[in-house]
């Protein structure tokens, strides 16, 4: 069977975007130091550029360090123009004012104020053409790979959707394997195959190169025969849950019944922990300096509190952390005094009506979280991971919700996986999802996935829209 041509992975097709967005940006540093000598009367010759070649990596590094805290990498995007091209300006002009900020405190050995105008306007220019070009470089390079789902349930349900929505540029689904009874119907917009007939036949005809497997049991007899056939002709099988959790950054606890390899992390090295050891080491050395370079913005929150709302300016509340263990934790407050008094312990909302007057600016700055620094020094929380809940919601939703215990295998965290890839949680519906991606972070956690959180936050922060 002659399988299809080669193909962009993912992670492949972001890379070539990230590559093409370094080679804009040293076009517009190029444009912008030719504009610039241009203007002062000096010769554009090689010992010039080579004299400003600094430059070069720091505006790289600006840019790819702005860029993945919003979310500009996230190829969804690339097909939704009119929000690239906003949040391409959002960067450029974040880019121009850091380096204001360095102009203004370095003074000497910088480039001109105006550089950054050129260099602004260039980039802009730069990075919409070769934004707009993108997707016929990457759709000439790679299709979707065609893909036939095994299984007739809820959970080849959700595969298929999760496909529609967050991989449509990837896969695409061209037909289910049923029963035997079902050849010929349509699910969920697929045409159902039989297994037990021309099924390799099907494939080879729509150029199949994968076949996702959605039982986690035992496969029937001629489902499994047809399942190994493909092995055999060269198509690529793999799991539901492990598909699902490479597209949706989330893990499948509907589908995973007891399955309990699909949800823990599998530690190769169950003694030595460097990565334990530098995220713990990096908590306590950035919630320090946080605390310090905050400190303006700690007293000036808390008078808007007191001038809104008086006494007290924060408030605590037990939450439960590492293994369970109650603490304590500290936040400004955003609500009215005894907000709870009539509701009970419940879910707050984007637009909570116990919400003070300054309080939506404080939750989409996220200034309410500042005091919870002192409980990452204390070792209470960490800055990345599970948002800590209240014992009374995680008493309810372990009782409602597959694994909900497993997000207390590690210290909560300041913000999460599930705070930067979700909106606000309003109900259960939304802590299964936030379990999904808390669990996703638990058996991936690493140096990396922590800088890409962290980066996501300080974007979300920076465009005020809340974590």
């Amino acid at each position: 069977m002659a399988g299809p041509r080669p193909q962009l992975q993912l992670n492949e097709r972001r890379w070539l975007l990230m590559l093409g967005d370094v080679v804009a940006v040293v076009a517009a540093v190029l444009a912008a130091l030719r504009i610039w000598a241009w203007v002062g009367q000096r010769d554009f010759t090689a010992s010039f550029l080579l004299s400003q070649s600094l430059w070069f990596p720091i505006f790289i590094g600006l840019w790819l360090l702005l860029a993945s805290a919003n979310d500009f990498y996230d190829l969804r995007m690339v097909a939704e123009r009119g929000a690239a091209f906003r949040r391409l300006l959002i960067i450029t002009v974040q880019m121009v004012l850091v380096y204001l900020v360095i102009f203004f405190f370095s003074g000497r050995d910088t480039l001109p104020r105006l550089f950054t105008i050129y260099y602004g306007v260039a980039s802009f220019v730069l990075i919409s053409v070769w934004r707009s070009f993108y997707p016929l470089l990457a759709g000439w390079a790679s299709e979707p790979r065609r893909a036939l789902v095994v299984g007739t349930g809820w959970a080849a349900e959700v595969i298929i959707g999760a496909i529609i929505t967050e991989a449509a540029n990837e896969y695409c689904v061209v037909g289910v394997i049923g029963d035997d009874e079902q050849d010929g119907q349509v699910f969920y917009g697929v045409p159902v195959v039989n297994a037990s007939e021309g099924l390799l036949a099907y494939a080879a005809q729509n150029r199949v190169s994968e076949l996702i497997v959605t039982s986690m049991g035992e496969l029937k007899g001629t489902t499994f025969q047809a399942v190994m056939d493909a092995y055999a002709a060269g198509i690529n099988i793999v799991p539901m849950p492990i598909l699902y959790e490479r597209i949706t950054g989330r893990v499948p606890v509907e589908h995973v019944d007891n399955q309990w390899a699909v949800v823990l992390p599998l530690d190769e090295n169950a003694f030595f922990k460097p990565y334990s050891i530098i995220k713990r080491l990096l908590d306590v050395v950035l919630a320090f300096v946080g605390l310090v370079l905050l400190l303006p913005v700690i007293l000036l929150t808390g008078l808007v509190i007191l001038l809104d709302d008086g006494w007290p300016v924060l408030y605590s509340q037990r939450r439960l952390g590492l293994n369970g263990r109650p603490f304590t934790i500290h936040k400004f407050r955003s609500m009215r005094k005894n907000a709870e008094d009539d509701t009970g312990p419940v879910f707050a909302t984007p637009d909570d009506p116990r919400r003070l007057r300054s309080g939506k600016l404080l939750r989409r700055m996220r200034l309410d979280e500042i005091p919870q620094l002192i409980n990452v020094l204390r070792g209470e929380m960490s800055l990345i991971g599970p948002r800590p809940e209240r014992p009374e919601h995680v008493k309810r939703l372990m009782a409602t919700i597959p694994f909900y215990r497993t997000r207390l295998v590690i210290r909560p965290g300041l913000t999460g996986w599930a705070q930067v890839r979700y909106e606000y949680g309003k109900d259960d519906q939304d802590a299964l999802v936030k379990l999904q991606y808390d669990l996703y972070y638990i058996r991936h956690k690493s140096l990396l996935l922590d800088l890409t959180i962290l980066l996501r936050t300080v974007g979300k922060v920076l465009r005020m829209s809340g974590v």
